[in-house]
């Protein structure tokens, strides 16, 4: 999970936390931080054949075109390279998590690069991203039922290493006009 983001070399969680060894299939997709479109999974030539053979979802696809084969191939080798983008994008998603919280926006705890935002109704949920698109130019995923359980329905925000600070000034100043003006619960702003 999340190849490209975690890990010394950018090979995911696995490999973050040392157990890649240990896993028989690799799965990823190419269209997050590889930047293209499809997946993959690697593993012993006899699981692969399994998998060709019967996984409904992969009988009745196609190989990937060679353009984006080679997009995402040169995606990897770069991102191997570069372990400060990573750095960075660990950095920048630590920077939103606290603006928010300091303006008393409701972040839920996340050990990784998301920043999930509490809202807890699905209507105010979906008001809110549909405001900060359509009032600030800003795209957000709401997150409801049946992906979260009812009553923790969410934003799920998703900083890049390219996302500046006066970006994230005008995110949580629209967060604070949009908290108030849709009546959501506040956390104790924190100094």
């Amino acid at each position: 999970h999340a190849v490209g983001l975690y890990g010394a070399t950018g090979a995911g969680v696995a490999e973050r936390d040392g157990v890649l060894d240990g896993i028989d299939i690799v799965e990823c997709t190419l269209g997050k931080a590889i930047g293209v479109m499809g997946g993959y999974i690697a593993a012993d030539a006899v699981i692969v054949d399994a998998v060709r053979s019967w996984a409904s979802g992969f009988i009745f696809t196609t190989s990937l075109p060679p353009a984006l084969t080679a997009g995402a191939l040169a995606s990897v080798r770069w991102l191997k390279a570069h372990p400060e983008l990573r750095a960075a994008h660990q950095e920048r998603a630590a920077t939103l998590k606290a603006r928010l919280a300091a303006a008393g926006i409701p972040v839920m705890p996340s050990e990784s690069h998301i920043v999930p935002v509490f809202v807890g109704d699905p209507v105010h949920t979906k008001m809110i991203s549909d405001m900060l698109l359509e009032d600030h130019g800003v795209y957000v995923q709401p997150i409801n039922y049946p992906t979260v359980p009812k009553g923790t329905e969410r934003l799920r925000f998703t900083p890049s290493p390219n996302h500046t600070d006066a970006m994230m000034d005008d995110l949580v100043r629209a967060m604070d006009a949009l908290w108030t003006h849709c009546n959501v619960a506040r956390l104790p702003a924190v100094a």
